[in-house]
């Protein structure tokens, strides 16, 4: 199973495994950063490496954000 996949705060923690292990199922990933885009841009770089297709997307998700 292929498709695209959003995560939010897909640059650290839960969100960056979350990025990391669909990547390598095969799933395109979106994932959003709000503050850290270094460590966004790292885990963008790995799904990549996958052979996935990644956005890192600067985004707040927040009520009122």
């Amino acid at each position: 199973m292929s498709g695209v996949i959003l995560i939010t705060g897909g640059g650290r923690g839960i969100g960056a495994a979350t990025s990391l292990l669909l990547a390598e199922r095969g799933y395109d990933i979106c994932l959003t950063y709000r503050e850290r885009e270094p460590a966004a841009a790292a885990v963008a770089a790995q799904c990549a490496a996958q052979g996935v297709h990644v956005s890192a997307v600067r985004a707040d998700v927040s009520p009122g954000g």
